[in-house]
C-alpha cells in the first residue's frame, strides 16, 4: 500500500510549489489558490514532497492513484515465488528400508512448485565421532535425487547435526 499522502483542506503550509494535472510545473502559489484550482479540474490537490521548501503539491485523481497503486501491489505480489523448505531427518545408521522411505518424501517434496528440502542427519551420543558415516548417507541421499534435484549446499556440519540442501532442477537443468 502507498505512503498516506496528505491532500486538500488537510496540507498545512501556506504556499506550495504546484505541478498541474499534466505534469507541468505551475510554479509557487499559495495554497488556497492550489485548491481553487484543483477544485476547478475536479480532482485533489495531493502534497507528494512535504519536506521541500516550498512544499511540492500536485493536482490528481487520488481515487485513480491509489487503485493504480493497489493494483501495482497485487501484480507484484502475483510475480513473487514463495519458497518452502522441508526438513527430512535421517540417522547416520539409516537402514535401506527407511532410506528408501525417506527418498520417496524428499522426491515428493521437490515435485511441488518452489519447495526445498534440507535434509539432516543428527548425531547423538557417540555417533558424533563417526561424522563419516553421516557425511556417506548423505551423498547417498544427493546420489540419489540427482535426476530431479541440485545440491544447493554441500554437507556441513552445525552443531551436533550436518545438513545439506537439495532444490528441484529447472526445466534447462532436466535437458
Amino acid at each position: 500500500m502507498p505512503r498516506n499522502l496528505i491532500l486538500n483542506e488537510s496540507i498545512r503550509a501556506r504556499e506550495v510549489r504546484l505541478i498541474g494535472e499534466d505534469g507541468e510545473q505551475v510554479g509557487v502559489v499559495s495554497k488556497n489558490e492550489a485548491l481553487n484550482q484543483a477544485a476547478d479540474a475536479d480532482l485533489d490537490l495531493v502534497l507528494i514532497s512535504p519536506n521541500a521548501k516550498p512544499p511540492v503539491a500536485r493536482i490528481m485523481d487520488y481515487g485513480k492513484y491509489r487503485f493504480e497503486q493497489q493494483k501495482k501491489l497485487k501484480e507484484s505480489r502475483k510475480k513473487s515465488k514463495t519458497v518452502s523448505v522441508k526438513e527430512i531427518r535421517l540417522s547416520p545408521t539409516i537402514e535401506g528400508n527407511d532410506f528408501d522411505t525417506k527418498l520417496n518424501h524428499v522426491r515428493k517434496f521437490l515435485s511441488k512448485e518452489g519447495a526445498k528440502v534440507r535434509v539432516s542427519i543428527r548425531f547423538r551420543g557417540r555417533a558424533i565421532t563417526h561424522t563419516e558415516l553421516g557425511l556417506e548417507v548423505l551423498e547417498k541421499m544427493a546420489e540419489a535425487t540427482k535426476d530431479i534435484a541440485n545440491v544447493t549446499a554441500k554437507p556441513k556440519m552445525e552443531g551436533r547435526s550436518m545438513f545439506l540442501m537439495l532444490a528441484p532442477k529447472s526445466e534447462k537443468d532436466k535437458k
